[in-house]
């Protein structure tokens, strides 16, 4: 048995999910994965793509590298998907959404332009990533977390924390 769980952070490009992940991991006991610097560490992406100025990721061989990792418990993965993971990997999920102006800025300051900040943009506009996670997830492990200010991030960190403990709590001895 698991004695940390799993959780998966995720949301927009943009919405603070490393920030917040990175965070996370120096306040507790859990492993922080960030998937993409993973994917690319370990060779899980294809060609590139011109449309959105990046690699396509190879979701089966990241899927296989993380299958032993997950079994561990005690990580945080941090990816701007949701749907491929499967489902017994985590005990709880966190959608992080922030305003679409909050959201704009921080994708322009990031080098986004053209379709790629207008898809992200509507991305968050219509809760795509929400949907997804609670398609993909039992609908009461996921949660939406809006990450607009610092403030509000570490009210999330503190609220996680607290959810951590509990898990470890109710999960004593399992």
């Amino acid at each position: 048995m698991r004695k940390n769980p799993n959780i998966l952070v995720t949301g927009t490009p943009g919405v603070g999910k490393s920030k917040l992940s990175e965070k996370l991991a120096t306040r507790t006991e859990l492993e922080w994965i960030d998937v993409s610097s993973l994917a690319k560490k370990y060779n899980c992406l294809e060609e590139f793509d011109e449309q959105y100025q990046c690699q396509i990721l190879n979701e089966d061989k990241l899927l296989d590298l993380m299958e032993g990792l997950m079994e561990k418990g005690g990580k945080i993965v941090d990816y701007h998907g949701a749907e491929f993971f499967p489902e017994r990997w985590f005990d709880i999920v966190f959608v992080l959404r922030t305003d679409n102006t909050v959201l704009y800025d921080r994708l322009v300051a990031r080098g986004y332009s053209g379709k790629k900040l207008e898809d992200n943009i509507d991305c968050e506009i219509f809760q795509t990533i929400l949907e997804e996670a609670k398609e993909s997830y039992k609908e009461e492990i996921v949660y939406e977390l809006t990450s607009n200010t610092p403030e509000q991030m570490e009210s999330n960190i503190n609220r996680i924390c607290q959810w951590i403990q509990k898990w470890k709590i109710d999960n004593e001895g399992s």
